[in-house]
């Protein structure tokens, strides 16, 4: 099972993260890229404007292929297998990887933003399916656990990301494009690994009607004398079901029995991408360099934040089956609240006092902390939780689809937050927070090891009203 893990991690979610973080890099040199190749071609200079356009373009574009991927993996999923899927997505990765890195030998910077999107459709299968099947492989004692492999690899992707940006290995002028084309490693070492471990039992029951297939998926995850339990539970979601077919997407806005599990990923999702973490990254090379420290030492301080949110997935993954989800969640939040308040205050006064600058750097780190501790790996975790075989693949969908909107967004107008509310922004994030919370404690039941078919009960009441 933790093999299965780790060979679905490195071309899932470790894709997303590592192309998200490796962007930041040879952002100097692209634009250099751009401008040589503009002359060549045009034998004029690049105006300025245009350089700022064509460059939010390469960068920006991930996010819409990202959508793109997200509407696309739910159908991957049901039609190829969660492991079809993922084995599939590969070859859209190695595709953009070559296009990214012949572009500065042909002098095409089209083929950058082609490969950039085309890199963003593979994370966002990605980000629908290996969620997936996460969630549908773990017995219920180790599901959390399990599910948060998803943030574990997707944090460690941005770590490693951000280590081999560094100029001394392919950060620097010469070895950007293979920077660029670095992705296709994850590709293969999945090509490589993921065949020789089974489909998920649940599909291969549930989807295929295929029960012998699924008993020796089992035995393989579980071990021959603990699989029975797990097959049990399947087979009484199997007959629940009574051979209802997977649902599109629209089809779960007009089910009653599943409005507030949807309004719940929409909620979550959406606060996972608005709670502020992005803001963090934003501030913290303006607040690293107020306490001190140099330009060329900022990308290393940079490094401690990707390895904090490392950490702080490793550890959520290791409580999750302990304390549950509610608790992590809920305490993510308020963390996150608290930090704004210590942040909107630390930036206020930060160039009054000398040490404000330290407070201001102790606070980016636990923002982070908190941030890893329950909305970064819980999100995902509970989508997989809240709904029953014949929704899941929709509901991920619906979820990637909202959570890629939400990036696009705040990647647009973020800018323009900052600029008109200064540090006062952490006041919006502070308020956000605040309210998902809240939203958590009302609506949200503990999953923690309950079946699919015992949460689908527990909405049951808020779907359906107090006397259903």
């Amino acid at each position: 099972l933790f093999l299965a893990v780790c060979a679905v991690g490195i071309g899932g979610t470790f894709q997303y993260g590592y192309n998200v973080s490796i962007i930041n890099a040879p952002t100097q040199h692209i634009h250099r890229f751009l401008n040589e190749t503009w002359s060549s071609r045009y034998h004029k200079e690049l105006n300025p404007n245009l350089l700022t356009f064509i460059w939010s373009v390469i960068a920006s574009i991930f996010s819409l292929g990202g959508l793109c991927g997200a509407l696309i993996g739910g159908g991957m999923a049901i039609r190829l297998g969660r492991k079809g899927a993922l084995l599939v997505n590969n070859i859209i990765a190695i595709v953009a990887s070559i296009l990214m890195g012949i572009s500065f030998p042909t002098g095409l910077f089209e083929l950058l933003i082609v490969g950039r999107f085309l890199i963003g459709i593979n994370s966002g299968v990605g980000l629908c399916v290996q969620p997936l099947y996460f969630g549908e492989v773990a017995p219920k004692h180790l599901r959390g656990g399990v599910a948060m492999g998803s943030s574990i690899f997707l944090t460690g992707g941005i770590l490693t990301g951000q280590i081999i940006g560094l100029r001394e290995l392919l950060g620097g002028e010469r070895h950007w494009p293979l920077l660029l084309s670095s992705s296709c490693f994850p590709a293969f070492a999945q090509l490589l690994f993921l065949p020789w471990f089974p489909e998920s039992p649940r599909y291969l029951l549930i989807d295929r009607g295929d029960e012998l297939s699924c008993a020796k998926a089992l035995k393989r995850f579980h071990g021959s004398s603990e699989y029975r339990r797990e097959m049990e539970d399947i087979q009484r979601e199997c007959f629940a079901l009574d051979g209802e077919k997977p649902k599109k997407p629209w089809q779960l806005f007009t089910d009653r029995g599943v409005r507030w599990q949807l309004i719940t990923v929409i909620v979550l999702t959406m606060g996972q991408q608005l709670s502020g973490i992005n803001a963090i990254y934003f501030y913290a090379t303006y607040i690293f360099k107020q306490a001190g420290i140099s330009a060329e030492k900022i990308p290393y301080v940079t490094l401690g934040t990707g390895a904090c949110e490392c950490l702080t997935a490793l550890t959520c993954g290791l409580l999750i089956d302990y304390l549950g989800r509610r608790v992590l969640i809920i305490g993510g939040y308020l963390l996150m609240t608290l930090w704004s308040i210590v942040l909107t205050f630390s930036l206020t006064y930060q160039e009054q006092y000398s040490w404000v600058p330290y407070v201001s750097m102790t606070s980016i780190f636990a923002f982070i902390l908190s941030f890893g501790l329950g909305p970064g790996g819980i999100t995902n975790t509970l989508t997989a939780e809240l709904f029953i075989q014949s929704s899941r693949p929709a509901a991920y969908m619906i979820g990637g689809t909202v959570s890629w909107i939400s990036f696009f967004t705040i990647g647009m107008l973020f800018p323009f937050i900052v600029n008109g509310l200064k540090q006062y922004c952490f006041l919006v994030f502070l308020l956000e927070c605040s309210i998902v919370a809240v939203f958590i404690f009302l609506v949200i039941p503990e999953t923690k090891n309950k079946s699919f078919l015992e949460i689908k009960k527990e909405f049951h009441k808020l779907n359906f009203g107090r006397n259903a």
